[in-house]
């Protein structure tokens, strides 16, 4: 089955990973961050505003590849600390406050200064 690479200004890109991969009616999101693409910087200090860009940087991700966070379905969720679990949840409640995807969440291993959260998805289009 041939991938179709995702790409879109509008979500923070690295030169070493895909935005997203489409393969068949799967769309993968790669782990995204709290990266404002405008800006190019962290889009605040706090857990919540972090995860609300990380979300609006995947959502923009599925966009460009035909696809909506109604598609999605499953989230994995990496936190530099556990303790700003509820402060996501408080965030991603918002994002899929009905028949949410599946989920895990874990903490990040990686210490990036100023990060406190990295999102990736999984959507179907069939």
């Amino acid at each position: 089955m041939p991938r179709q690479i995702i790409s879109t200004p509008n979500a923070p890109s690295s030169p070493l990973f895909s935005q997203g991969v489409r393969a068949g009616s799967q769309v993968f999101v790669s782990g995204t961050t709290g990266i404002d693409p405008g800006t190019d910087r962290m889009a605040g200090d706090s857990i919540q505003a972090q995860t609300r860009q990380a979300l609006a940087n995947c959502e923009a991700i599925l966009r460009e590849a035909g696809a909506t966070l109604d598609d999605v379905v499953e989230v994995g969720v990496l936190l530099t600390d556990p303790a700003d679990f509820a402060g996501m949840n408080e965030e991603y409640a918002r994002w899929f406050p009905n028949d949410p995807p599946a989920r895990y969440a874990a903490k990040l291993g990686a210490e990036i200064p100023g990060l406190l959260v990295s999102i990736r998805m999984t959507a179907s289009l069939a």
